[in-house]
């Protein structure tokens, strides 16, 4: 009756003798109905029940009582009342050693939980460091203890029941815990005023930490062209073909394997820059501004530097190894004439200077004048291969030949050489002249045949020379022509051949004369060293040489067959993968505009979109290895293709660079609408209507364009707002928001500047201009909310203790904040105290930190 009086709260009617159970009924319902007016609901049970005894049944209902009066309200976390109970349990002995919260019943046998809760409040009224964990009666009696008479906390348990019971009675546990709750439920004030702040600070560790990565990788970006455009730049010529073949060879290796990552960090530097931007926006952060030099557009402008070093050097190392191989070329040729000359002019300096006249007979004389008139005409049939030497040298100077000083010596020799012959032959002549009146007319066989034969075996030698010489050749029509000089010569081959019989049939002449006349001329020609064997042996040479320039001049047709083959293939697939890139950059930009569905939709769209891309790439591979066998093969140019391999890099990196970019804009636009709670159907009326009026599908819209979109979005626009570049600069779009009721002064809308654009270029872009509207009807946390947070943990204080901080805050944002904090100067301060106040407004950015 006592407890039915309590809980209704009204004086009950004691029963009479003989109508005592009518009377107890009646009063019990009275009870319940209070209770049921609670909202109580008490399933199965009677006043009847409660009247009679029922031990089961009363004790069932006083539980739901107990429930409903001191469990039933708790929450944390929005949390069922049970698990809330628990897991503000667990919050508060977390950093208590030997206590484990796991239930309401054997986790609390040992008696160091209770201790533990009282200690985390209440710390002066136990010492928690004397507790033994093997000692659970002496803990349960002193939390019990103190709870009753400092916490005005009844003992409803009893240590020895606890301890003797294997599992204790979870509900007794749980109604003693829920009234530790209550007694301490002013403090949960301060645990919601410290996760407010943790919230805050996590967002600032956050962006602190992006900065960093942002700064780093800029610093590695601009440090790396730094150190590769003095490379680029370098122009300084290899002597040998070796040498810049292998400057080509580590020139592809950067384009192929060292640039394209770079290209990626460079992208990804932007959309990081973008999506840290976004986020300081969004929690209502200051703009980042890098540090000196590290801006996004100094990274262009660095990038813009490699590029601009980049450019043409691919084009100079082409040039140089043609040069080097033309000059290999010229060496050669150089050398052959050289050493033929050279071969030729042996031993005429001393029969130049013989004095045999002075002791010869007439005949022998006139042998001798003859014989000279012979060389001189092989002098000057020598004369244009002397010049064509003195030509390739001069040739080679020209083209700075890094063996010069080698050839002009040797040159030099040669002319010099040259010209003492024909001195010596002058003076020979003069000298043969005084004595001419004493010479017979030799044979005139000797004389024709040694006239005859010196021209043809020039002509041999001529001949040979050809058929020895190098080629160098870039296409089949140039083979061709080479191809059919060489079938012209052939063809000369039997005139030539009826010459050599002629010649050698005048030999047989006067070997005739000398056997019928018997002449003393011991059967040699006084007038040439030419002889019978020399030129049968020349022109067996020259048919030998014949076949050998067939078959080089056939090695060669195969190879430009095979160089023709290689520009083929290239083209083919060049042809291919040009047109392919262009589609597949006009198709990204119609997907940026007539994108449908959800921001979500959109985004794995564009990321499939993607991987198809990425999955393109072994043709780009493919292709680098045709292009690196066409460099190999030295083939300068290529007829079929407008595409140069250089174009297909450049539109493959700026595929892949628009596709990264348009997927980030996705992921900012999420971030914006899940940030500022914009809804699907608002997002696509910005696109709809924006779409609506881009009506050439650019991707942008000019200045009228731009002002009908906002007006149909509801904006009152003034007629001059806007100028026909489709975004607005400073002044515009001042105007544009007094238009539409903002009052703003030149410190306002200095602020506004500085969130819009952030970079200061002095323009405001659509999505700026979109974030800060939503950002300005928008619910977000401020310097003086995370600033009354602080007060609540530091009980009001304007000042703030560094155990306060360490005692509601996780270790590392307590620890944060101790190191940012300055020390506080009012004039209520304490040693050791922190200014909370000018640390709040610093972190969002309205002050110094």
């Amino acid at each position: 009756m006592l407890l039915l009086e309590v809980i209704s709260g009204e004086r009950l009617a004691k029963p009479e003798r003989g109508k005592m159970r009518v009377h107890k009924i009646s009063n019990v319902n009275k009870a319940l109905n209070f209770i049921a007016s609670k909202g109580v609901k008490l399933v199965s049970i009677g006043a009847e029940e409660i009247v009679d005894g029922n031990a089961k049944m009363t004790l069932g209902m006083i539980w739901t009582i107990i429930l409903r009066f001191a469990i039933q309200d708790i929450s944390v976390e929005e949390t069922s009342a049970k698990e809330g109970l628990l897991l503000w349990c667990q919050r508060k002995t977390a950093p208590y050693k030997n206590v484990n919260i796991q239930n309401f019943h054997i986790s609390w046998k040992d008696g160091l939980g209770f201790c533990a809760l009282i200690h985390r409040h209440r710390p002066e009224l136990i010492d928690y460091g004397k507790l033994r964990k093997d000692d659970p009666m002496t803990n349960l009696n002193t939390a019990f203890d103190v709870a009753e008479k400092y916490l005005d906390i009844p003992k409803m348990l009893d240590a020895e029941d606890i301890v003797g019971t294997a599992r204790p009675d979870e509900k007794a546990i749980m109604t003693y815990v829920s009234s530790f709750y209550h007694a301490f439920s002013g403090a949960q004030k301060a645990e919601t005023a410290a996760n407010r702040i943790c919230k805050v600070l996590a967002v600032n560790q956050e962006n602190e930490q992006l900065m960093e990565d942002y700064e780093k990788l800029a610093s590695d970006l601009l440090e790396w062209i730094r150190r590769t455009i003095p490379w680029l730049e370098n122009r300084l010529p290899e002597n040998t073909m070796q040498a810049m073949q292998q400057k080509l060879e580590d020139f592809r290796d950067y384009r192929r394997l060292h640039k394209p990552p770079k290209v990626q960090e460079k992208c990804q530097l932007e959309i990081n820059f973008n999506t840290l931007q976004t986020k300081l926006r969004l929690s209502n952060r200051p703009a980042f501004m890098p540090s000196e030099g590290r801006m996004v557009s100094d990274i262009n402008n660095a990038w813009g530097g490699l590029e601009g070093a980049e450019k043409g050097y691919e084009e100079w190392l082409l040039n140089e190894i043609r040069r080097l191989e033309r000059l290999d070329h010229l060496a050669e040729k150089f050398r052959q004439k050289a050493a033929i000359h050279e071969a030729w002019t042996e031993g005429k300096e001393e029969l130049l200077q013989k004095r045999d006249y002075e002791t010869a007979s007439l005949s022998e004389i006139k042998a001798l004048l003859k014989k000279h008139e012979a060389f001189e005409s092989d002098l000057a049939a020598h004369q244009d291969r002397v010049e064509q030497i003195a030509a390739i040298a001069q040739e080679l100077n020209e083209l700075d030949y890094y063996d010069s000083p080698s050839v002009n010596a040797r040159c030099q020799r040669i002319c010099d050489q040259w010209d003492a012959l024909g001195a010596m032959t002058m003076k020979r002549t003069e000298a043969l002249q005084r004595t001419e009146k004493l010479l017979e007319t030799i044979d005139e066989l000797y004389l024709e045949f040694a006239k005859r034969a010196a021209p043809f075996n020039n002509w041999m030698e001529g001949a040979m020379e050809d058929l020895q010489d190098t080629f160098i050749v870039h296409t089949i029509e140039e083979i061709q022509g080479l191809s059919t000089a060489h079938e012209q010569f052939k063809a000369t081959l039997p005139e030539a051949d009826k010459e050599r019989l002629a010649i050698l049939g005048i030999q047989n002449e006067i070997a005739k004369i000398v056997q019928t006349y018997h002449v003393n001329m011991a059967g040699t020609n006084p007038y040439t060293t030419i002889n019978p064997q020399e030129i049968n042996a020349k022109w067996d040479k020259v048919r030998q040489l014949v076949p050998q320039r067939d078959q080089a001049l056939i090695e060669e047709h195969a190879r430009q067959q095979n160089n023709e083959r290689l520009r083929r293939q290239f083209a083919t697939q060049a042809n291919v993968i040009g047109p392919w890139i262009q589609t597949k950059m006009e198709e990204i930009g119609r997907i940026s505009i007539e994108m449908h569905g959800t921001l979500e939709d959109q985004l794995t769209h564009l990321r499939q979109y993607e991987k198809s891309i990425i999955n393109y790439k072994p043709k780009i591979d493919q292709l680098e290895g045709d292009h690196q066998l066409i460099q190999e093969a030295l083939i300068f140019d290529n007829k079929h293709t407008n595409y140069t391999m250089e174009h297909i890099r450049v539109g493959w990196e700026q595929l892949l660079t628009t596709i990264a970019r348009t997927i980030n804009e996705i992921e900012n636009q999420i971030l914006t609408r899940d940030a500022k709670g914009i809804s699907q159907d608002q997002l696509n009326e910005f696109r709809a209507s924006f779409n609506h009026f881009d009506r050439d599908h650019s991707g942008t819209l000019g200045a009228e364009e731009f002002k009908a979109c906002l007006i149909s979005l509801g904006f009152d626009i003034a007629n001059d707002a806007q100028k026909r570049t489709g975004i607005m600069d400073a002044d515009d779009f001042k105007t544009c928001l007094i238009s539409m009721g903002y009052n703003l002064g030149e410190n306002e809308f200095s602020r506004i500047m500085s969130v819009v654009d952030p970079n200061r270029m002095g323009i405001v872009t659509f999505q700026a201009f979109i974030d800060f509207m939503s950002r300005e009807t928008a619910d977000t946390d401020t310097a003086d909310q995370v600033m009354a947070s602080f007060k609540v943990l530091a009980g009001d204080k304007n000042y703030i203790l560094a155990d306060e901080l360490r005692r509601e805050l996780p270790p590392d944002q307590a620890e944060y904040c101790i190191a940012r904090m300055a020390p506080y100067t009012g004039p209520d301060g304490v040693p050791g105290a922190l200014d909370y106040m000018s640390f709040s407004t610093a972190l969002y950015g309205e002050s110094d930190l």
